[in-house]
């Protein structure tokens, strides 16, 4: 096929860059070691931490208060940068993804299985979570008058008819998906409805004319760029932020409780690595790749989410290696990618069902096989819905606990030890995302095959260089093939 008639064959109407030559500076991370500068950042954080804090009494609890607040500001800033680009950089990506697509048949095929394959890995994500913290019973190790949870203790109310008000509440509640401020859904962090929201505007842009789609996916391919900026700023930050904020909670705790959760840490790390242990056999049955291959492949990715904890900012690099080291297809990893960072959190929800009934094993309540199930149900909901940033876990939680009747003041307890546990689920997120490119790319077919759209998205690259266009047209190919 020549150069003239793949790239015809390839571009139906417009064909924005694709989000991995955004992926430049976050290899420099990666080279920088930058998770190993965390992993010292977080000991170091610990160390300084229970030096000050109410275990040795060195500092007195005013001081260390005092001191932590400061030392815990990076932490914050670091938060707050990466919450702030999060929306905007999910949105545009969507958005440019969907319009990449070549082919509104594949994109219908596409979605909908995307979709259906990821509520259900993560609803068995979070049975996993349920069923290991369930055989461990990690809260009968904590000792309850060390950690004072008499004073966290509230009211608990009666859940038998939590399932009913659900029910009825479920029409006005898939109407409500369909957002109708979407500048409010931005405003309030309503993943979901953004998420809808972009995928109307991209398919909508899929439909119209080239020239008069060119100018918002141009504005798009802007925004991209400013937000991965604005990424660049905070992981200058990332280190500095672990050490901050590892040391203030260390400081207010003390070693002692710290100690008293290592079970549920090591019940949470147990359950995420069934999780991997599980995509690593969906890699071997259905991908035919070894999960040794598999693993080195994105190992690159895998540290750099663990040092962000977020899996909206290693975007870029995801799609890359998705497309270079995967042999997944531009058209594939360009749709599933941002899409699995915003609504694919398996992870998180494995998470949120170990957190879940570790609490209710420390407060003596026994939810039952009813409340299990709406865990399941409220986890699945709100792990979809959820924003891709660092300890957005805990607001989750609190959803799922208020489900459940298990008292949400509770989440203290797990405070101190969330900070590893978010970058090791994130970890766990992005390589979800990887594995539904690739099973996407063997499920869904093409007209062109791997080599061929890697080859016309290089012909394009090198036209954008030539002409300094972002968003190419049928016209501007034309006119340079």
């Amino acid at each position: 096929m020549s150069n003239h008639n793949l790239l015809s064959s390839t571009v139906k109407a417009l064909q924005p860059r694709s989000l991995k030559y955004l992926s430049t500076s976050l290899q420099g991370l990666i080279r920088g070691k930058l998770w190993l500068q965390v992993l010292v950042g977080m000991f170091l954080g610990i160390v300084v931490g229970i030096l000050m804090g109410p275990s040795l009494g060195w500092v007195s609890p005013a001081d260390a208060a005092a001191i932590s607040d400061w030392l815990a500001l990076p932490g914050k800033l670091f938060l707050a940068l990466i919450q702030m680009i999060v929306i905007p950089l999910v949105f545009a990506s969507i958005i440019r993804g969907l319009a990449a697509t070549e082919d509104l048949e594949q994109l219908k095929k596409t979605g909908f299985r995307v979709v259906l394959y990821f509520i259900f890995t993560t609803a068995i994500a979070i049975v996993i979570g349920i069923t290991i913290a369930n055989l461990i019973k990690p809260g009968q190790y904590i000792d309850q008058q060390a950690l004072q949870l008499a004073s966290l203790v509230e009211p608990i109310q009666s859940t038998e008819a939590s399932g009913s008000p659900v029910l009825d509440e479920l029409p006005q509640k898939i109407v409500t998906l369909l957002p109708s401020n979407p500048l409010s859904a931005m405003v309030e962090s309503n993943m979901l409805e953004v998420v809808i929201f972009a995928m109307i505007m991209g398919v909508a842009l899929v439909m119209m004319t080239p020239l008069q789609a060119k100018p918002l996916l141009d504005l798009m391919g802007s925004l991209q760029e400013v937000c991965m900026t604005v990424v660049r700023w905070a992981m200058l930050l990332a280190p500095i932020a672990v050490f901050g904020l590892i040391l203030q909670l260390t400081a207010k705790l003390g070693i002692d409780a710290l100690l008293g959760m290592a079970v549920y840490v090591l019940t949470v790390l147990l359950g995420l690595l069934l999780l991997l242990a599980l995509y690593l056999l969906i890699i071997l049955i259905v991908a035919k790749r070894h999960p040794l291959t598999f693993l080195n492949d994105i190992k690159e990715v895998l540290l750099l989410a663990f040092s962000t904890s977020s899996s909206a900012a290693v975007m870029p690099l995801s799609i890359k290696v998705a497309e270079e080291k995967l042999g997944v297809r531009p058209s594939i990893s360009q749709f599933v990618i941002p899409l699995g960072a915003t609504i694919n959190m398996n992870g998180t929800a494995l998470y949120q069902g170990v957190a879940a009934m570790f609490l209710a094993q420390v407060f003596g309540i026994d939810i039952g096989l009813g409340g299990m199930v709406l865990i399941v149900i409220t986890a699945v909901g709100a792990s979809i819905g959820s924003p891709a940033t660092p300890g957005v876990g805990i607001v989750i939680l609190a959803m799922v606990l208020d489900s459940v009747g298990i008292p949400a003041a509770g989440i203290a307890l797990i405070m101190g030890v969330d900070r590893i546990l978010d970058m090791c689920r994130t970890a766990i997120n992005v390589s979800g995302d990887l594995v539904t490119a690739k099973l996407m790319d063997s499920w869904v077919g093409s007209s062109l095959s791997h080599h061929e759209e890697q080859l016309a998205e290089q012909q394009r690259e090198q036209i954008r260089q030539r002409t300094g266009e972002d968003v190419l047209t049928n016209q501007v190919l034309k006119e340079e093939t």
